[in-house]
């Protein structure tokens, strides 16, 4: 330190050494004051209540408390209902509401954007699009009559916007398989006994007892097929109904007619005539007992005609087996229709033999070691022999067989249901069909799945041989008189669909109301059309109360059998023998008199010589097919009617069976 006075600037606040070494003038230090306390001390007390003032009575939110109360009962009560309903009715109700909001939700949609120009959501494609979707959904998430009802639109997609076939292409896969304990109560509820009891079985390996696979070999929307082998040796297929459908199908029932009023109410489509025969056919197809009937029957009527006795086999049903919900029927060696390549591959097994089980030959027993050791081990599962011998062992051989036969024989025996019996199988899809091989060498067509059939009254049938003989001959006067004792306004556009043809011998009237269409541009030309197709529908319908109600499903069985052909490479004339079935029906037919057969057989041989105009177009397209020009008959006239649709706003852009 060096000891210099020092002090405090008031200006610049800060040290200085001395006051002399600066002109500002400094504060001088005050001395520290010290404050005393003078009031007396008293310790801090709280008030006494009595002091206090009244409380304000407490805030309340009566209304929000209501609320939230009427929320938390709604809640419980819901969630009760819906437990109720998943464990005493299989969620019914729960499907029934979801179709419900889902079908207010599209009808609506429809309702406000089915326009040239839609004020929500995009384009007219993208409406079709989004409720493609959502219905899809709902059908797959609702499963048992929902899947059924899908298929059928499956079935007519083609009709339908391109957004919707490429979403309902996918109808057809198989429906999930409930498990075995589920299968076990169906057969205990109706036998009172247990599967082993019933069927003779062990699940154990148990000595002189049949044995029975758990898991199923096939699912369907409604059922699925256990294989077993019997004590006595023979195999069989036990089609099981699944637990489910006997509570839900009531309640899907209602909720299709319920939502078909409400569309034909909003829409102004004739389609709630239609319902009441729809489901009845649908209920049908749960009843097993009716589907043994319809088997049975259907054997008896091939066995009954030359033509088909030995091209075409119906497994047995065994009725003490089977009940409503449990039918047990001859098992079925074969390969499905859609496997064209084994039904091709050269045959490399013996000269006179024929594939296993064909004629309803007995079939080789399995390996009785492989099955113990396998039942042992706890699984029954797999226990079926594969018999795939004919395969050869690198798998390159074949059932060695001509599409055409057995083409050939699938449109014969349909034709003869529809023209000569009156009972008509509609569900005649690849997977009902099983092919075999003969020893002959020719094909054996097994049918299998007998659910779905309607009946044909004579007068209806004979109707229906005219309508086709007339559509082959172009007797335009003849047509329009058949289709207008049926109610239907349009008989072009009748006709063009019972062909999947465009059908060129009417008035043209259709055409002629197309040409008159402005030339807008796309969006508004496109939204005309499908109004155009929507006035069509009407005038197909018609009359309801004449418009015969069987042609639904004869129409889905003339697609179906058009589409096998056509996934076969068109390999037979079918417009050609179906048209000289239903000729020759007329001749043929126990329902007419004598004179009117005579009559009838003099017409048939003139229009056997108008289907050789028939043939030509055929063989027309099979040579520009062997030249890779074309795909086949088929094809080229669904491309015929591509052009014609497209009038219409139809996009008809798949095969009945892609996807």
């Amino acid at each position: 330190m060096l000891g210099l006075p020092v002090g405090i600037c008031s200006r610049c606040l800060r040290w200085s050494p001395s006051p002399l070494l600066t002109p500002h003038v400094f504060l001088r230090l005050r001395p520290l004051r010290r404050s005393l306390q003078t009031q007396r001390f008293e310790p801090f007390t709280p008030p006494s209540p009595e002091s206090l003032p009244k409380a304000a009575p407490p805030k309340t939110y009566p209304r929000t408390t209501r609320f939230s109360r009427r929320v938390f009962y709604l809640a419980i009560v819901t969630g009760v209902i819906f437990a109720a309903d998943k464990q005493f009715y299989a969620s019914s109700f729960t499907r029934s509401l979801r179709t419900f909001g889902l079908g207010l939700l599209v009808a609506v949609d429809y309702k406000i954007n089915f326009r040239p120009h839609p004020p929500l959501g995009g384009s007219i494609a993208d409406l079709h699009y989004r409720n493609a979707e959502r219905l899809f959904e709902l059908l797959r998430k609702n499963g048992g009559l929902y899947l059924k009802i899908g298929q059928a639109i499956a079935m007519q997609s083609a009709i339908l916007p391109p957004e919707f076939q490429k979403m309902f292409s996918k109808m057809f896969d198989d429906a999930p398989q409930n498990p075995w304990e589920d299968a076990a109560q169906v057969i205990q509820e109706d036998f009172g006994k247990s599967a082993e009891e019933v069927f003779g079985v062990s699940f154990t390996g148990e000595p002189g007892k049949g044995v029975m696979e758990r898991t199923a070999r096939a699912s369907a929307s409604v059922a699925q097929v256990h294989w077993a082998r019997l004590p006595d040796g023979r195999e069989v297929a036990i089609k099981i109904q699944k637990k489910e459908i006997e509570q839900q199908v009531g309640w899907d029932l209602w909720t299709f007619k319920v939502v078909t009023w409400i569309y034909t109410k909003w829409f102004d489509l004739p389609l709630y005539s239609l319902v009441p025969y729809i489901t009845e056919r649908l209920l049908l197809e749960t009843d097993f007992e009716n589907e043994a009937d319809n088997a049975e029957r259907m054997g008896k009527l091939v066995a009954g005609e030359s033509r088909l006795r030995g091209r075409v086999y119906i497994p047995k049903v065994y009725r003490d087996l089977s009940t409503k919900r449990v039918m047990t029927a001859e098992w079925v060696e074969g390969v499905r229709l859609w496997d064209k390549e084994n039904l091709t591959k050269p045959w490399r097994g013996k000269r006179n033999q024929g594939s296993p089980g064909c004629q309803g030959a007995p079939l080789d027993p399995p390996n009785q070691e492989r099955v113990r050791t396998v039942l042992l081990m706890g699984v029954a599962d797999k226990l079926k022999p594969d018999r795939d011998w004919w395969k050869g062992k690198d798998g390159r051989d074949g059932l060695g067989l001509s599409l055409k036969e057995v083409m050939t024989t699938m449109v014969d025996l349909f034709s003869a249901q529809m023209f000569l019996w009156g009972w008509v199988h509609c569900d005649p899809h690849p997977g009902n069909i099983f092919i075999r091989r003969l020893p002959s060498g020719r094909p054996e067509l097994v049918l299998i799945d007998h659910g779905l059939y309607i009946h044909m009254e004579p007068d209806f049938r004979h109707q229906y041989a005219l309508f086709w003989k007339s559509l082959m001959t172009f007797d335009n006067k003849t047509l329009g008189e058949v289709v207008k004792s049926w109610g239907i306004n349009n008989a072009d556009i009748f006709a063009s669909a019972t062909l999947m043809r465009p059908y060129t011998g009417g008035d043209k009237s259709t055409s002629a109301e197309i040409a008159k269409l402005s030339k807008r541009e796309q969006a508004e030309r496109a939204y005309e059309m499908q109004q155009k197709m929507r006035k069509g529908v009407r005038e197909i319908l018609g009359d309801e109360k004449k418009w015969p109600q069987a042609l639904i499903f004869i129409g889905r069985n003339l697609r179906i059998v058009q589409g096998n052909n056509q996934f076969l490479g068109s390999p037979v004339n079918r417009i050609k023998i179906t048209g000289n079935w239903a000729s020759l029906s007329l001749v043929e037919s126990p329902d007419l008199s004598f004179s009117e057969k005579v009559a009838n057989f003099g017409r048939h041989m003139i229009f056997k010589m108008v289907l050789f105009t028939s043939d030509l177009y055929f063989y027309t397209s099979k040579i520009k097919q062997f030249f890779g020009k074309g795909k086949g008959m088929e094809d080229d006239l669904e491309g015929q009617m591509r052009v014609m649709a497209k009038d219409f706003g139809v996009e008809l852009n798949h095969g009945v069976f892609d996807g």
